[in-house]
């Protein structure tokens, strides 16, 4: 599976940003996918989650109100809507396809830098 995450960039506290995800080579199997994203220093964190057909949505509490998963199944994207941004969500985000109750990463993330 190649996972092609785009849109990052830098932004001040406040602004909004627009995430792209481009999949390849995803099978039937999988069940969602997903955004993750790792800040300096840190663990890899789950963001966001969207199954395939787009009924089940879910967020980590530190996005949940902010942030909109969704999806393009016609061009096998996803997209991660982030408003209301704030330093603590510099990070590179990782866009990821779940096949069971495992997460497959694909493909460099995409970085975000909130100034303050």
């Amino acid at each position: 599976v190649q996972l092609q995450a785009s849109g990052g960039g830098l932004v001040q506290a406040g602004g909004s940003l627009r995430l792209t995800c481009a999949a390849s080579g995803v099978t039937g199997s999988a069940r969602a996918m997903g955004w993750f994203r790792q800040a300096p220093g840190k663990e890899r964190e789950f963001v966001a989650y969207i199954n395939l057909t787009a009924t089940r949505k879910s967020y980590s509490d530190a996005v949940k109100g902010r942030f909109t998963v969704s999806r393009d199944n016609n061009k096998n994207t996803i997209y991660l809507q982030m408003n209301s941004l704030n330093p603590e969500d510099t990070a590179i985000y990782y866009c990821s396809v779940k096949y069971g109750s495992n997460w497959i990463f694909g493909g460099q993330g995409t970085l975000v830098t909130v100034s303050s």
